[in-house]
C-alpha cells in the first residue's frame, strides 16, 4: 500500500526519533524530507505547502503536554496533520441488517467497479449479510459472466441476462427476484461504466436510481489517476449527498496519495479501499489508522488518547480557577502528575509513543523510565511542605537540599522539576494573553485547555 510514501514517511520518522534534540534546523529538515515524499505521492503542491507549515508552526511553537517531549510531540503533529490531509472523520458505512439495503455502484470504465463488487460482497457476507447482487452492465461483453466467476467462490448469487440489452429491465427483474427470496438483506447492484464523462456517468446514475430507489450509491474511483480523481469526488459529491467513495488499485499505485488527498478535500465519504486482487482485499478508510500504517507506528490513537485524557484531568473546577487567575502552583503540579498517573499508567502512555515497541523493541525500558521519572516527582512533591507547594518561588538553597534529603532525589532532579514548573506557568501566562487578543490564532492553545481562558 502506497509503498514508496510509507517508506519515505518512515525514514523521516526514524530522523525525529535517532535525533539527540528537536530544534529547528532538524524541523526544517523534516519539512524538507515530508514535502518531497507527499510531492512524489502526487498530492497537489498547495495541499503539500499547507500541510508542512502547518506541522513547522505546531512543532516548534506548541505548548507541550507534561509528560511529553518535543520529540514525541512532533510525531504527534505529523501525524494529525497527514490525517486532516486525507480526510480526519472516519464515517463507516452502516447498514440496517433487519432491513433490505441496496448499494448501487457506478464509475468509469476501467476503474475496476466489477472487482470492487465482488470485495464488497465478501466483506458484508462476512459480517453476517446474505448478499445478492445484480448485474446491470449491459455495455461491456463478459461483464456478467466475470461478475459470476468472481464471486462463485464465497457463493453469492449473482443475477442477471445476457439477452437483455436494457439495464432498467435487468434491475427490475433483479429486484424483484432477490425480494422474493426472504433471506437476502443485501442486494449490490453493477451498472455500465462505459461514460468518461463525469455528467453522463451522474445523469445515468440518476436515472438507475429512480428505479432501484439505493440505500448508498458508491462512486468507484481509480487511484492510479491520483490529483484528477478530486473531478470525479467533486461533482459525485455535489450531485448525491448520500454518497460514498471507494478507492481501488491502491497496492503499489505511485499516485494513490493524490488520489486519497484529493477526494478527501472534496469532503466527499472515502469508505473503503482497495489494496490487491484478491477478494479479501477491502479496507475500511479510517484517515488516523491509514496515516499509522503509512507511518508504521503502533498505536498513535492510543497515544493520542491518552494525551487527551491526561489534558481533560487537568480540566477540574479547581484547576480552570487557578488557570483562570494565573496562578498555577506546585500543588496543581502535583495533582496533574497523580492524575495522569490514576487514569493511564505512564506505562500505557509510553507503550503507545510511536514506534517503540514496534521498532526498537526496547518499550518494557521506557515504560519503567515513565514510572520512575513521575513517581519521583510526585516524591518532591510530597516532600515539601504546604507554604512550598503554594509558593515555589521560595524554594531555594535549604530548602532544595532538604527537599531532595526528603524525598530521596537529588538537588538536581528538584531543580528539574521546579525549571518544567516555571516553563509550565509561563506557558500558560502566555496563553492566557493569547486568548485575549482578538482575533488570535487557537492553534496554540492545546486540547482541553479552550475551556479555561472563556
Amino acid at each position: 500500500m502506497l509503498d514508496t510514501l510509507s517508506s519515505s514517511l518512515r525514514k523521516t520518522i526514524m530522523k525525529i526519533r535517532g535525533a539527540p534534540i528537536v530544534d529547528e534546523r532538524l524541523i526544517n529538515e523534516l519539512i524538507n524530507d515530508l514535502e518531497n515524499a507527499l510531492l512524489a505521492a502526487d498530492v497537489n503542491l498547495d495541499l503539500v505547502l499547507n500541510v508542512t507549515e502547518r506541522v513547522r508552526e505546531r512543532a516548534l511553537k506548541d505548548i507541550l503536554p507534561m509528560a511529553i517531549s518535543r520529540k514525541d510531540y512532533t510525531l504527534k503533529v505529523i501525524y494529525d496533520e497527514l490525517a486532516s490531509l486525507l480526510g480526519k472523520k472516519f464515517t463507516p458505512l452502516r447498514l440496517n441488517p433487519d432491513d433490505l439495503s441496496i448499494l448501487m455502484f457506478i464509475g468509469i470504465q476501467g476503474s475496476g467497479k466489477t472487482t470492487c463488487i465482488g470485495k464488497t460482497a465478501n466483506y458484508f457476507q462476512k459480517r453476517g449479510y446474505s448478499v445478492g447482487v445484480i448485474g446491470g452492465d449491459t455495455f461491456r461483453p463478459g461483464a456478467l459472466a466475470q461478475l459470476q466467476q468472481y464471486l462463485a467462490p464465497i457463493n453469492v448469487e449473482v443475477f442477471g441476462d445476457e439477452k437483455e440489452k436494457k439495464a432498467s429491465k435487468i434491475i427490475k427483474k433483479g429486484l424483484s427476484y432477490f425480494k422474493e427470496k426472504r433471506n437476502i438483506n443485501l442486494i449490490l447492484l453493477d451498472t455500465a461504466g462505459r461514460h468518461k464523462e463525469e455528467k453522463a456517468l451522474l445523469k445515468e446514475m440518476q436515472e438507475i436510481a429512480k428505479i432501484a430507489k439505493p440505500t448508498e450509491i458508491i462512486l468507484v474511483i481509480d487511484a492510479t489517476i491520483g490529483q484528477q480523481a478530486q473531478a470525479q469526488a467533486d461533482a459525485f459529491n455535489r450531485t448525491t449527498p448520500i454518497g460514498s467513495i471507494i478507492l481501488t488499485k491502491m497496492d503499489g499505485s505511485a499516485k494513490g496519495g493524490g488520489a486519497v488527498s484529493a477526494v478527501a478535500v472534496t469532503g466527499a465519504k472515502i469508505r473503503f479501499y482497495g489494496d490487491g486482487e484478491k477478494i479479501q482485499d477491502l479496507e475500511e478508510f479510517n484517515p488516523t489508522r491509514f496515516v499509522g500504517s503509512l507511518l508504521g507506528l503502533g498505536d498513535i490513537e492510543g497515544l493520542i488518547e491518552s494525551v487527551n485524557e491526561a489534558f481533560d484531568e487537568q480540566d477540574t473546577a479547581e484547576l480552570r480557577d487557578a488557570f483562570k487567575k494565573g496562578k498555577l502552583t506546585l500543588r496543581h503540579f502535583k495533582i496533574q502528575m497523580e492524575n495522569a498517573s490514576k487514569q493511564s499508567s505512564i506505562g500505557k502512555l509510553v507503550s503507545k509513543i510511536p514506534g517503540v515497541g514496534a521498532i526498537t523493541g526496547q518499550q518494557p525500558i521506557l515504560e519503567a523510565e515513565g514510572q520512575r521519572n513521575v513517581k519521583r516527582f510526585i516524591a518532591i512533591c510530597n516532600s515539601m511542605t504546604e507554604e512550598e507547594l503554594d509558593n515555589a518561588r521560595i524554594i531555594k538553597g535549604r530548602r532544595i537540599q532538604r527537599i531532595a534529603q526528603g524525598s530521596g532525589t537529588s538537588p538536581q532532579e528538584v531543580k528539574l522539576l521546579l525549571n518544567q514548573f516555571n516553563q509550565a506557568s509561563k506557558s500558560l501566562k502566555a496563553m492566557r494573553k493569547m486568548r485575549g487578543r482578538r482575533g488570535a490564532p487557537p492553534g496554540g492553545i492545546p486540547p482541553g485547555f479552550e475551556g479555561l481562558f472563556g
